[in-house]
């Protein structure tokens, strides 16, 4: 995907907005953006879906390693709760920008995806 303006703030109001409208008729709820990952990973990185930047999947994996690592810039043995605010930082921007792609990839899917064809015009 397209490098966004503002896209860490858009993540974190993608995550409000889905955790607000999750139960709402005709939304997407996070269940149907969670089964859409493999669907938008697998496409992505064939190509066939061109909303999926790679760079955006490298921040997404080094969020999340930064979350399981032991290695933290914010020890919470030495800073209390102020040590868990980085993780929970990480953790809210990887579920908000996760929660975003799978909107575009979603809103894509029901646009009529299946016309798109991958490939060279040869002439």
């Amino acid at each position: 995907m397209a490098a966004r303006k503002g896209g860490r703030v858009a993540a974190f109001v993608m995550l409000a907005r889905a955790l607000r409208t999750s139960g709402r008729p005709g939304t997407a709820g996070i269940v149907a953006h969670l089964r859409a990952v493999p669907r938008m990973l697998l496409l992505g990185f064939t190509g066939r879906y061109p909303g999926l930047g790679r760079s955006r999947i490298v921040l997404a994996v080094l969020g999340v390693l930064y979350i399981v690592s032991p290695v933290d810039l914010m020890p919470e043995l030495l800073l209390g709760i102020f040590g868990v605010g980085d993780d929970a930082f990480v953790a809210a921007w990887v579920a908000g920008a996760l929660l975003s792609e799978t909107d575009a990839f979603l809103h894509w899917e029901s646009q009529g995806s299946s016309r798109v064809v991958v490939g060279e015009v040869v002439r």
